[in-house]
């Protein structure tokens, strides 16, 4: 696995990490033993960055982190997220001192750590100016309890403004070839300012995979069940266009998973994809990505067969796009 900087000043870690969202169970039933089970296999390819959140089963999925990190002797390095209140109702964010220290105090115990190497802001507190957040993170740095913070669906604009008053770590957007809008400033802002970009849901939240997954199957707690890609007509559009992805793939002998990452990597020395799995099996589908190098006719061909915008249906539905900043 090869390596990128997590940010100007960061560490170096693997460059594709590993999103621990579905440790909690959002897709559907888990345990710890196929989380540990992942876990494993993300050590054994050169895994080295986690991505998780206080949020994902209300400290669950840090749990199981901070649990394996202990029993098994091993040392990621490890981002998590806060400011999202929990048990709160939808997009009730509090970014204050006093409920972001709570948070990281809360992450840092169930981590079993000191220290963790990127603290985000989930989402932003409309209430509260970016920049008095970024001072509040700039202390926790200071304190020793992150190696530094940034921030998740913000705009350009808020980095601007947040990087002015001390330099940011990096920034988490949606970012993949059915998700393209970071293209239009925010990839661009990061490189300039010496920000990490940390693109989730890399692989279309399961839809650039080389199995599709069944919306009808979703569970009650999976949140692809009311976005409208996943709903009819869109659904059905959207599979016979990746279809033909696949087949591109295929016939150069990769798996689509490791083609989506790869075009993610070529974007830019700054990115750095997690996407997310609790499946050993799974993860060993995309490891190989970082080892792909594309020929100027596979990459027109990748245009091609997937344009720019060609995702029918928007990637969230009103109600859960509640929160995120949009500035395009």
């Amino acid at each position: 696995m090869k390596t990128r900087k997590l940010g100007f000043d960061g560490p170096e870690v693997s460059a594709i990490g590993l999103g621990c969202m579905s440790f909690a169970g959002f897709f559907g039933p888990t345990d710890k033993v196929e989380s540990f089970e992942c876990l494993d296999a993300a050590q054994e390819h050169g895994i080295t960055f986690l991505d998780t959140a206080e949020l994902y089963g209300q400290g669950l999925s840090e749990e199981l982190i901070g649990e394996y990190q202990q029993s098994r002797g091993h040392s990621f390095k490890i981002a998590t997220k806060g400011g999202i209140v929990i048990g709160g109702k939808r997009g009730e964010n509090d970014n204050s001192e006093a409920a972001l220290r709570k948070a990281l105090e809360g992450s840092l115990k169930r981590l079993k750590v000191e220290h963790v190497e990127l603290y985000y802001i989930h989402r932003r507190d409309w209430s509260i100016e970016i920049e008095d957040v970024a001072e509040t993170l700039a202390k926790f740095e200071n304190e020793g309890k992150i190696g530094g913070f940034g921030f998740s669906e913000i705009a350009p604009s808020s980095l601007r403004r947040a990087h002015a008053v001390h330099p940011v770590t990096a920034v988490q957007n949606e970012y993949s070839l059915w998700t393209r809008y970071p293209e239009l400033g925010m990839l661009q802002t990061c490189a300039e300012l010496g920000v990490a970009f940390v693109p989730f849901s890399p692989v279309a939240r399961a839809m650039l995979t080389d199995t599709f997954p069944d919306p009808s199957a979703f569970p009650d707690t999976d949140f692809r069940k009311n976005m409208p890609r996943f709903l009819e007509p869109n659904f059905s559009a959207n599979c016979k266009l990746i279809s033909r992805f696949r087949d591109f793939a295929r016939s150069r002998g990769w798996s689509t998973t490791e083609v989506a990452l790869a075009w993610i990597l070529e974007q830019g020395e700054h990115l750095i994809p997690i996407p997310g799995t609790r499946s050993a099996a799974h993860l060993k589908e995309w490891v190989g990505a970082t080892e792909i190098n594309f020929s100027d006719e596979d990459r027109a061909e990748i245009e091609r067969i997937l344009p720019v915008g060609f995702a029918h249906g928007d990637r969230y539905s009103d109600e859960q796009i509640v929160g995120i900043e949009r500035y395009c």
